[in-house]
Order: structure tokens, then C-alpha cells, then sequence
């Protein structure tokens, strides 16, 4: 079984900064793609950052320009650093894994991000 943990959530003031990170506890090269989701409170839950074995990365447009997604193999890592956060980013951000033949997707459990003054 597969374990997502996510870390470095917190509260922050708008116009900060906050680095979130994915620790797997496998070998993150065997997933085809990595990325982080979010749902604020009574939305949907919605992608925020994906990035394939290659490095291609795909962003929500609400945070191109703002956030970076980044995978550390040696570390079986992936991050995302989030800058000039906004009140519109806070929610509960999860990290997600999907491992191909046979396809299987993993969550973590989510970790608060909460962006106000």
C-alpha cells in the first residue's frame, strides 16, 4: 500500500509565501504522474499542478505565475512552492500519485492552507 503524506501547510498572510511537500513512501518514478489538488469549503476539489515523469507540468491558470511544482526522485519528494498566495488559495491541498498498468490512483490526506490577514 501506497502512503502519500503531505507537509508544510499552515496560516500565512496574503502576498506570503508557503512550500508544501509529498513524501511517498515508494519510489516516486514508478508513478506516472504527481500533482496537488485543493478543495476550499463547499467547492469542489480541483487541480492545481501535475508533473509526469518527463518534468511536464500542467497548471491551473488561477496559480500560473504563482506556484511551482518540483519532484525530488532521490527523495521520493514532489513540492510545491506557492508564492504570492491570495485569499482564493486557501483550502485543503492534497497530493496525488497515479501509477499506470494497471492504473491506480493515490491521495494523501491533505494538508490546510489558510491565506488571510
Amino acid at each position: 500500500q501506497v502512503q502519500l503524506v503531505e507537509s508544510g501547510g499552515g496560516l500565512v498572510q496574503p502576498g506570503g509565501s508557503l512550500r508544501l511537500s509529498c513524501a511517498a513512501s515508494r519510489n516516486i518514478v514508478s508513478f506516472s504522474t504527481m500533482g496537488w489538488y485543493r478543495q476550499a469549503p463547499g467547492k469542489q476539489r480541483e487541480l492545481v499542478a501535475t508533473m509526469t515523469t518527463d518534468s511536464t507540468t500542467n497548471y491551473a491558470d488561477s496559480v500560473k505565475g504563482r506556484f511551482i511544482i518540483s519532484r525530488d526522485n532521490a527523495m521520493n519528494t514532489v513540492h510545491l512552492q506557492m508564492n504570492s498566495l491570495k485569499p482564493g488559495d486557501t483550502a485543503v491541498y492534497y497530493c496525488k500519485a497515479i501509477r499506470i498498468r494497471p492504473t491506480v490512483t493515490y491521495w494523501g490526506q491533505g494538508t490546510q492552507v489558510t491565506v488571510s490577514s
